[in-house]
Formats: C-alpha cells, structure tokens, sequence
C-alpha cells in the first residue's frame, strides 16, 4: 500500500499514433477519471468530447506515483513546461503553466506518518460492506441507498449529504468490481 497519496498523470487522444498527450494533472483518487464526467467549455472537456464522438476512450496513463503533494506539483509543474500549452504553441489543453517557485507555498497539509494507511483500511471495510449489500439485492443499489443502509450519510450544513457513498460506489466501479445499470442503480458484478 501507497503512503504517499498523490499521482502525476497524462491524458492521452488514442485517435493519434501513438497516443499524445493533451492533458497533464496531479490527483489522489479517481481523479484522472473523474474528467470525463466533468462537462465544461474548457478545451478539454472539447478534446474529451472529440475523442468520444468518434468512438474511442481517453487513454489514462499515470505517470508517477506513491508522491507527496509538493513531489506531484514539481512534477506537474515540470511536464506541463516540457510539454508546452497551446495557447502558447505547445500540445497541452491545461489553462495555465504552474510555476515552480510557488509550489512549496500551496502544500499547507501535514499528513501524519500512518494517518493515509488507516485511512485505506477504513475504505477497504466500506467497499466490502457497499459490495454485501450490493450482492444482497441483485436487482441493484442507489447510492442513497448505500447512504442510508450502512450510515454513510451527512447532515453537515443542513441537509441529507451522499457523497461519501458517491465516492466508494465510483472506486467500486473503477475497480470493475460494480456496474450501473439502465436503471441507475449500481449491481454487484460476479467474482
């Protein structure tokens, strides 16, 4: 298991051979997936939306690994530079070019030796209960169903929130351990 949380990652347009990049990023979690979902007049959700209109899938590559935030934004940072934006002539649809003398200025979190293992075995206890439940009803879950069920709900600022449930059924899915069904409800797939 990882202890450091970051990643640096490229999207790629499979349309081209090989595949280019349009797109560097760093993230912990889904997020080099997270894009396609995320509908924007950016370029690059225009870029996303080309690649898909013509039958293909963004490639994810991720490029390093096991990093911490300042380590993920050097390296960000430094591929963007290499890379070029173009707007500036360059390949990358990424608005800005970070710039590495301020990237030690945004890293504000001390993360506690042990604190992101603990964290992963807690979400390894939840992804196996969202999958009981899931296999304990073949027809398909909601997400407000794994909110409710196993008490994953928030009521912070007022309110039902569900995103923690958003989040593990999403994981579940990357992880091709869970599917979502015409019927928008999430199905266990069989081991």
């Amino acid at each position: 298991m990882a202890q450091n949380p970051f990643y640096v990652y490229a999207l790629k347009d499979p349309r081209q051979k090989p595949a280019k990049p349009f797109y560097i990023g760093k993230g912990t979690g889904n997020r080099a997936w997270e894009h396609q979902n995320e509908i924007s007049d950016s370029e690059k959700s225009g870029v996303i939306q080309e690649i898909h209109d013509a039958g293909f899938k963004v490639l994810h590559t991720v490029i390093s690994d096991n990093l911490t935030e300042e380590q993920a934004l050097k390296i960000e940072a430094e591929l963007i530079s290499a890379f070029g934006i173009r707007s500036q002539g360059g390949l990358l649809t990424n608005r800005v070019r970070p710039n590495p003398d301020n990237i030690s200025k945004k890293v504000k979190v001390n993360i506690p030796e042990g604190c992101y293992e603990k964290a992963q075995m807690g979400l390894d206890f939840i992804k196996s209960a969202v999958m009981e439940l899931a296999k304990a009803n073949p027809s398909g879950i909601k997400n407000s169903d794994a909110a409710k069920y196993l008490g994953l709900q928030s009521d912070y600022g007022g309110g039902s929130k569900d995103y923690l449930s958003y989040s593990i059924l999403g994981i579940l899915m990357k992880e091709g351990r869970m599917v979502r069904n015409e019927k928008k409800k999430h199905v266990a797939k069989s081991e």
